[in-house]
């Protein structure tokens, strides 16, 4: 089954594309919302599609087959998207979209440790030839650091306690699947928190997949990148700019991406379209679970 594309309704009204535009998806995935963009802009518009992960580029180049030589299809963190963008002739682009949550596919099939509900090598990493892992974290990283790191990225409550147990058990023998960090939080954690309708390794895992992907730098270096690659609105004042759209999923990201609009705002660099943060509606969170968290925001360059 095709992964379903969040909030795309508001993404093609935020982005209010026309035909023949030139367009970025920074996080391609398996193509949802780039083959709705290449829709939008059909005859003649042009989509560059960005990431890291191999599955992901195949699932999209099969689900972009109809769209033929319009999409350009390349591996990279969109971090680098400025750069990428320039080798294959994208500038001045009229939309961005980047959708920061990870694909399900990569949590339940990738077999690199993002889910807590399989036993898997302790990876976590987007990239299948990463050498900084999950597992090198929580071996390698100190008592304090761990603590930090759990505190700061997974915004997990017993994050002392944890790091205490990763710790003493490493100690022993080195922590090197999911099924052994599991088995730690959830003799650290109370018996409470074990019973929660979130599952407690939750946010220990959200941690570490952030703190070994660099996701929250790539985020604010990612953002940069699309306000430099967007067409701003013309001189005479008709028309608009290019946009970006930005879906996040934990308030980590949404704050990012909140703060960067309002500082180009303020720096008269672009308009913000989203006053508040757009969420999905009650049909497609009955649809597409996946959608609950999700937020919105979208911004128009000016200069």
């Amino acid at each position: 089954m095709a992964h379903l594309p969040v909030l795309l309704a508001e993404v093609l009204d935020g982005l209010s594309l026309d035909p023949g535009d030139d367009v970025i998806d920074g996080t391609l995935g398996d193509g949802g919302h780039a083959a709705a963009l290449l829709e939008a802009t059909a005859p003649n518009g042009r989509l560059l599609g960005i990431d890291l992960d191999p599955d992901a580029r195949r699932a999209a180049a099969e689900r972009l087959k109809p769209f033929e030589k319009r999409a350009v299809i390349v591996a990279g963190n969109y971090a680098d998207m400025a750069q990428l963008a320039a080798a294959h002739g994208f500038t001045g682009v009229a939309g961005i979209v980047l959708d920061i949550g990870i694909r399900s596919e990569q949590l339940e099939e990738s077999g690199r440790g993002f889910s807590f509900k399989r036993d898997e090598p302790l990876r976590m990493t987007f990239s299948p030839d990463a050498e900084t892992t999950a597992a090198t974290l929580v071996n390698g990283m100190s008592e304090v650091d761990l603590t930090r790191l759990l505190r700061e990225y997974g915004e997990e409550r017993h994050a002392l306690a944890i790091a205490k147990a990763i710790v003493k058990r490493r100690r022993k023998k080195q922590i090197l699947t999911t099924a052994q960090l599991v088995e730690i939080i959830a003799d650290a954690v109370p018996g409470g928190y074990r019973k929660a309708k979130l599952h407690y390794a939750t946010r220990t895992f959200q941690a570490l997949r952030i703190a070994v992907n660099g996701e929250l730098e790539n985020l604010e270096r990612g953002l940069t990148a699309a306000l430099t690659l967007l067409a701003p609105t013309p001189r005479h004042g008709s028309g608009q700019g290019g946009r970006l759209a930005v879906i996040s999923f934990h308030s980590l990201e949404d704050r990012i991406v909140k703060r960067a609009f309002q500082r180009w705002a303020q720096e008269g660099r672009a308009t913000i379209l989203t006053k508040k943060p757009l969420t999905a509606t009650q049909q497609e969170t009955k649809t597409n679970p996946r959608s609950r968290s999700a937020k919105l925001r979208v911004a128009e360059k000016i200069t």
